[in-house]
């Protein structure tokens, strides 16, 4: 992947293709040897399903490319909001972790 800091011009060109087209749930894309999304929003069933549909038609050559995987990650603030749903009210003493 390029670096973070670097402009991605083939990224920004495949995400405003896939805005003009009615993929509004994504809101950046980075080229490299693999794709990576961003979506606004939570990560429902409806965004999984466009996201396989978008690899499987549209960002692969079906021809000679396979999609291989798909990977989702969370934000710290999901990972935090889980964090704070799933509290079971037992707090470690001091220099304990469990």
């Amino acid at each position: 992947m390029p670096k973070a800091e670097l402009l991605d011009p083939q990224g920004k060109a495949v995400a405003g293709a896939l805005s003009r087209t009615g993929h509004a749930a994504i809101s950046g894309v980075r080229v490299g040897k693999r794709f990576e999304l961003t979506v606004d929003g939570p990560i429902d069933d409806a965004v999984r399903a466009e996201v396989a549909a978008l690899a499987e038609h549209v960002l692969s050559n079906s021809v000679i490319e396979d999609v291989v995987g798909i990977h989702y990650e969370q934000s710290n603030a999901e990972l935090a909001g889980e964090a704070a749903e799933h509290h079971d009210g037992y707090d470690a003493p001091a220099g304990e972790t469990h």
